[in-house]
């Protein structure tokens, strides 16, 4: 389904029932770049690729999400951390960090958790040429305190984690590697 299509949305998940756990992941490139740069419609464009689908398949979910399972939300690192050229998207990605705790407030006993990834080896990064890309991953790995870029497992062992623990809710787990205390 499109998750910026709030009919596509509501259709995809009348049919889905019953749902124990729901991640919502939804990313975007739109926005980037430093803040005299940035064009506002590009900034525009990421909340609608990035924020509004969270939360359109949030609220469609919860007619099909058992009450004693869980919503986790992925937004990124740039929520938390001071990255030059990354307003439009730290700003998306904040929004959506924001939802988890007064989500997990208002929807209880459903538990509601986020994992905000740092630079992680997806296809997100395929807009950048290989060798720009490389450089890129090293130059970030070279930064972070572990010594190497994310890989999908360390995002889902974190969500795997907020998925398994019954009593962490309202919590979103920062999974950088350490960059953002690095940069």
């Amino acid at each position: 389904m499109d998750g910026a299509d709030p009919a596509a949305v509501k259709a995809g998940f009348a049919g889905a029932g019953p749902i124990d756990h729901c991640v919502l992941a939804f990313g975007s490139g739109k926005g980037a770049g430093l803040l005299h740069d940035v064009a506002i419609e590009g900034v525009r464009r990421g909340f609608e690729e990035k924020t509004l689908p969270h939360i359109a398949c949030a609220k469609a979910a919860l007619a099909t999400l058992r009450k004693d399972g869980s919503l986790t939300f992925i937004s990124a690192v740039s929520a938390y951390a001071g990255f030059p050229g990354t307003a439009g998207l730290a700003a998306a990605n904040a929004a959506v960090a924001a939802l988890v705790p007064v989500l997990a407030a208002e929807l209880r006993p459903l538990r509601v958790n986020g994992v905000a990834p740092g630079v992680i080896d997806t296809p997100w990064w395929d807009f950048l040429p290989a060798d720009q890309r490389t450089a890129v991953f090293a130059d970030y790995a070279a930064r972070t305190p572990v010594g190497r870029i994310g890989r999908p497992e360390d995002v889902a062992d974190a969500v795997a984690f907020l998925i398994g623990n019954g009593f962490v809710n309202g919590e979103t787990i920062v999974c950088d590697g350490g960059i953002r205390s690095a940069a």
